[in-house]
């Protein structure tokens, strides 16, 4: 059992910051998310994407943004349980939640906040009948382990950011080259990249497939063989040991659904004169997952909302103390009493 102050569900840019606020009122926090590594749909769907509206940053990369929250939530040592997917939500007589993952891990705390952004992402899978017999098998929707792949021949499918970024590190760090099926000849990913695989085409380093598809699998047990569908030109056929189709991620509330929480248009209603408490007290709703009278789905309103809502969990979590607020440009982050 993880015991801690705060369980925040969904580690991207507004749970983060949730941990810094929390840091500076000496409360530790644990995040859950499905993805395996932090930033939420910042880090998994566009991390070289720009964004203009955070403070004192007229342009920063979303990746970027992701790496100085972290660098600001590190002092207060949160802790992490990655790849896992909150599944279950559990009042105790005490008052404490437990919330126990996919997997079996269980957490405890008094205080319970989602940042789900606009909930848990599921890969979307291209519809073809025999999918499902080698997922796991060679059928890879996200990348966890880069090393596992390597000295393996290596099929991608995709036109954005995930994709090329994909398809550029194994060109560069696989003795064999790596296959890049796309459906159309433009892209969505960044320039730099486009420019990139062109490149390592030129090399011999990536067989590039456009305006093309996967359209059949072939294996005994493992994956073996892919059919590509070309336009205007016959099938062919390739000899493989990994397909990666990584056509984005799905937003899906997911199991957020089944834990008794108010929904309003597929997000979690909250009432902002308590702080973004849910109709659960002591569950709270942070950032794109949550919905209120005047609500925006900006990063920037994520920030604040997340800011309020720790200041109403310091006070559940500690009912009987005091503290005092004071700037933090004067007293550092030890301005907490």
């Amino acid at each position: 059992m993880l015991k801690t102050d705060i369980i925040i569900i969904g580690a991207g840019p507004v749970g983060l910051f949730a941990v810094f606020e929390a840091g500076l009122m000496k409360l530790k926090c644990h995040l859950i998310d499905a993805i395996p590594e932090v930033g939420g749909q910042l880090t998994e769907i566009y991390p070289k994407k720009p964004i203009y509206d955070i403070p004192g940053y007229p342009t920063i990369l979303a990746g970027e943004l992701i790496n100085n929250l972290m660098e600001q939530a590190s002092p207060f040592k949160p802790g992490f349980t990655l790849g896992e997917r909150a599944e279950k939500i559990n009042k105790q007589v005490d008052g404490n939640f437990i919330v126990t993952t996919n997997e079996g891990t269980k957490h405890q705390a008094p205080v319970i906040m989602i940042a789900g952004g606009l909930g848990s992402f599921e890969p979307r899978k291209p519809k073809i009948d025999v999918l499902h017999n080698f997922e796991k098998k060679g059928v890879e929707f996200m990348v966890k382990d880069p090393e596992a792949f390597i000295g393996k021949k290596i099929f991608i499918s995709g036109g954005g950011d995930s994709a090329l970024d994909w398809a550029i590190y194994f060109a560069e760090n696989n003795d064999s080259s790596v296959g890049l099926v796309h459906r159309s000849e433009s892209f969505r990913a960044h320039k730099d990249s486009v420019e990139k695989v062109a490149k390592l085409q030129k090399e011999g380093k990536i067989d590039f497939y456009t305006n093309a598809e996967v359209i059949d699998l072939k294996g005994d047990e493992d994956l073996t063989m892919i059919e590509i569908k070309q336009k205007d030109q016959p099938n062919i056929k390739v000899k493989v040991d990994v397909w990666l189709p990584l056509f984005g991620l799905s937003p899906k509330l997911g199991p957020i659904t089944n834990w008794g929480l108010a929904i309003e248009k597929n997000a979690i209603k909250v009432d902002n004169t308590l702080d973004y408490q849910s109709n659960i007290p002591g569950i709270f709703a942070i950032g794109d997952v949550n919905t209120y009278p005047g609500k925006l789905k900006l990063i920037l309103c994520g920030f604040h909302e997340a800011t309020l809502a720790v200041q109403k969990a310091y006070k559940i979590i500690n009912p009987d103390k005091r503290f005092t607020l004071k700037y933090t440009t004067v007293q550092g982050i030890q301005g907490f009493e």
